[in-house]
C-alpha cells in the first residue's frame, strides 16, 4: 500500500466515524426535543390547573378565622 492509499483509508474511517457520531447526536437531539415538548405540555397543563384553583380554594380575608394567638 502506498502513502495515498493509507491516507485515503484513514479519511474513509474518519468519515464513517463522523457519520455514526452525527447519527447518535441526531437521535439524542430528537429524544430531548420530545422530552422538552412533553415538559412544556405538562407545565401548561399545571399552569391552567393552578389558575383555575386560584380563588376557588382560597378563603377571603374576612372568611379566614384568626390564628389562635389572637
Amino acid at each position: 500500500m502506498n502513502n495515498y492509499d493509507e491516507q485515503f483509508e484513514q479519511l474513509e474511517t474518519k468519515i464513517a466515524f463522523q457519520e455514526h457520531t452525527i447519527e447518535l447526536l441526531n437521535e439524542a437531539l430528537t429524544s430531548q426535543q420530545q422530552q422538552l415538548e412533553k415538559a412544556q405540555y405538562q407545565i401548561a397543563y399545571l399552569l391552567d390547573k393552578v389558575k383555575s384553583m386560584q380563588g376557588s380554594n382560597l378563603a377571603s380575608d374576612t372568611q379566614e378565622t384568626p390564628p389562635p394567638h389572637y
